[in-house]
């Protein structure tokens, strides 16, 4: 499903309460009273999601509510110890980009932990996890968030006071869970599900491949 930030004033993007790229309705008003145009200049925005019909509430630009930030929602297979830190960043990801970045390198290094790696040092654990046959692309998504991530902690030349640039983050974090933990368990799914006599005959065609 494709992913599109949500912006205040923005016709359509990716609705933080039904997560479905929909259209928005917008009103505003300043702090003195209610006004019927659209100005860039009021700081209360109120946009509602024609597909759930919940509103979202946007003061100086700033997405307040609701408070689970503008991320994409999180992979259902993403384990516990993630999620909570995926949630927190998401939570802060607009009010302060460098912390969530932070928070989401932190979060690839427990799912490598998670993963069967030591946990200590995130850049030995994904060279490590790459010797296992990792795709290249998955690689590239682990190190993005690493180097990011780092630079969020230790300020190189990365730009990580960019919601844009971090808001990237939570997707390749998604596209990480999705190769190395949903997808390996829906193939072991189907796999595990073929008759008895042909997993036999599989395992025997192996055993064969072994012998020669």
């Amino acid at each position: 499903m494709k992913y599109i930030r949500p912006i205040v004033g923005e016709k359509s993007f990716t609705c933080p309460h039904c997560n479905t790229v929909s259209m928005q309705s917008w009103w505003s008003r300043s702090w003195d009273g209610y006004t019927e145009q659209l100005q860039s200049s009021n700081p209360l925005w109120i946009g509602t999601c024609h597909n759930c019909e919940e509103s979202t509430v946007w003061v100086n630009g700033k997405l307040r509510y609701p408070n689970s930030g503008s991320a994409p929602f999180p992979n259902s297979d993403m384990p516990e110890s993630v999620l909570k830190l995926y949630n927190e960043a998401s939570i802060i990801h607009n009010q302060s980009p460098r912390g969530a970045a932070a928070l989401l390198r932190l979060g690839i290094q427990i799912l490598c932990k998670e993963l069967g790696e030591e946990g200590k040092n995130i850049n030995t654990d994904i060279g490590k996890i790459v010797k296992r046959g990792l795709p290249p692309m998955v690689q590239k998504a682990l190190d993005s968030v690493r180097v990011i991530g780092n630079d969020a902690v230790h300020p190189g030349q990365i730009d990580t006071d960019d919601p844009e640039t971090v808001g990237k983050l939570f997707s390749l974090t998604n596209l990480i869970v999705e190769y190395m933990i949903t997808l390996p368990k829906q193939v072991d799914e189907i796999y595990n599900g073929l008759p008895e006599e042909k997993l036999k005959g599989i395992e025997g065609r192996d055993n064969k491949k072994k012998d020669e």
